[in-house]
């Protein structure tokens, strides 16, 4: 997921007697880069402008409403696009996100919509790509960068019990005579110590029930996006464990995150045997100052069952802050494949950066610039 700091003004206060205590916030995150890769789609080498690098482009609207009694009725509605032909990511008017909900000083929030999953807080935050980027796993295929977005979605976010908090979310599949059908559900929680941080989670995704609807007919969307996985689209389900830790040692931080990926087949998918993928990240954080951070990490990523492949991801990254609002960034990845992805030969792809590579061997470059208003 990429991580935003949403810093909005109050634009609008609803009158009536709840004059001081309703408010709709505009907000959004600005994000732009020159990107350099050797080894893309087949070809050599590209140099290109590219959104979206550290943080997804999007402007939104979000407000509550305080209803008395430690009660405020809540509400976001967020929508991505491309910054340079202005465009939307999804063709949804907001495909980020799109939730109504309560939230109770004492019992947490619950929400309602288009959201993303439970791991994508607790477990997010203890990630490297909590910081920077490319840093997780080639494709995204352990969902660790939040690609995928949940419709129908119930989610229910516990307050902080002295350090632990816990997140579960449910989604509806919405197919007639097969309540199951499309259904994701997930749960995770994460616990906070002094200068630790541990989190862990679990997401199920059910692709569709083919003889009553369609493969991929589900209330997941934007799982396969990547060679390292598009062999598995047409999978039964998709089960996704992840779990990570981190401890601050002021001003380094250390961390990692293991995940494991399973892609399970049935009757009415191309493939016959679970492809799995076993991948495991370590990462160091160095805050020179409160305005300047480096980043290293190394992926390893290994997949097996109906194909197997491995991959070797090592990434370098710092951050510089202008002001509170505005940043530059330079990112630096190299990525390597060998084996079997299930459509031919592996190809390198860093992190969910997206290209391709078509090649064994892949290098990134991006420098950029991201304004958050």
């Amino acid at each position: 997921m990429k991580k935003t700091l949403l810093i909005g003004t109050t634009f609008l206060v609803v009158p009536f007697s709840a004059l001081a205590q309703s408010t709709v916030t505009l907000y959004g995150v600005l994000d732009q880069a020159l990107q350099y890769v050797h080894n893309t789609g087949g070809k050599s080498n590209q140099i290109s402008l590219q959104g979206s690098q550290y943080s997804t482009n999007i402007w939104g609207l979000k407000g509550s409403e305080d209803l008395g009694g430690g009660l405020s009725a809540i509400f976001k509605l967020e929508s991505s696009f491309d910054i340079n032909n202005g465009k939307s990511n999804s063709g949804l008017l907001f495909g980020r996100q799109a939730y109504v909900g309560i939230k109770s000083e004492t019992y947490g929030s619950f929400t309602f919509g288009r959201q993303f999953d439970a791991l994508s807080g607790p477990v997010g935050d203890v990630q490297p790509n909590n910081w920077q980027y490319y840093f997780t796993a080639p494709g995204d295929v352990d969902n660790a960068d939040s690609t995928v977005m949940f419709n129908n979605a119930v989610k229910w976010t516990s307050p902080d019990f002295h350090g632990l908090r816990v997140v579960s979310a449910y989604s509806f599949g919405g197919v007639a005579g097969a309540t199951g059908s499309g259904q994701a559900y997930s749960v995770a929680a994460g616990y906070s110590w002094d200068k630790a941080e541990a989190a862990a989670g679990y997401l199920h995704i059910d692709n569709g029930n083919a003889t009553l609807s369609s493969r991929g007919t589900t209330s997941a969307t934007g799982l396969f996006s990547s060679v390292v996985n598009s062999a598995y689209s047409s999978a039964s389900h998709i089960n996704i464990v992840r779990a990570g830790a981190n401890y601050n040692f002021d001003p380094i931080t250390v961390g990692a995150y293991y995940s494991y990926s399973e892609y399970v087949p049935d009757g009415s998918s191309t493939f016959h045997t679970t492809e799995r993928y076993n991948n495991v990240a370590i990462y160091g954080v160095y805050q020179v100052n409160p305005a300047l951070q480096f980043e290293a990490g190394y992926d390893f990523l290994k997949s097996h069952g109906d194909s197997s492949a491995t991959y070797h991801q090592i990434s370098l990254a710092g951050d510089y802050l202008l002001s509170k609002r505005t940043d530059m960034y330079l990112s630096l990845g190299y990525g390597h494949a060998s084996g079997n992805n299930g459509l031919g030969a592996a190809q390198a792809v860093i992190g969910d950066s997206w290209p391709n590579a078509g090649n064994s061997t892949q290098e990134l470059a991006i420098v950029g610039i991201r304004h958050r208003f």
